[in-house]
């Protein structure tokens, strides 16, 4: 829980202090309504991400395997541009607090999402990765 609250207040101090120093992002608002854009972009990332994910499960047992062709790469080179589409819905959602002047801008915040995004991911490693008990022969 700890490392939610960490990450939400960098998202939410990225929108604040660093999105105004992009040029092409404007950020009206206080820390307040950077925080409730942080909270509604951590939501629509967990959607969009969900929803990834299904439509790549569905489309690689429709096709029996084959869709992975086309799936791996796009995944490769595209999972940098999934926090630049929810950045542009969050604008959506929120046009008084966060505009976009176009895609170039949203790809830099994208970028800084996706930097936070990774250095606060660390415990999904630590709770998949089993350790041997010291009983266990």
């Amino acid at each position: 829980m700890q490392r939610y609250l960490i990450r939400l207040v960098l998202i939410a101090s990225a929108f604040y202090f660093i999105f105004p120093m992009i040029h092409g992002i404007e950020f009206h608002g206080n820390f307040l309504h950077a925080l409730g854009a942080g909270v509604v972009f951590a939501f629509l990332g967990w959607v969009i991400e969900s929803l990834a994910i299904a439509i790549s499960a569905i489309l690689t047992i429709g096709t029996l395997g084959m869709a992975m062709l086309i799936l791996v790469p796009a995944w490769l080179l595209g999972f940098w541009l999934l926090p630049a589409l929810v950045l542009r819905y969050v604008a959506d959602i929120m046009p008084a607090t966060l505009s976009f002047t176009g895609w170039e801008p949203a790809i830099w915040g994208g970028l800084v999402m996706l930097v936070i995004g990774i250095a606060t991911s660390g415990h999904v490693h630590e709770r998949t990765r089993r350790t041997p008990s010291a009983a266990s022969p």
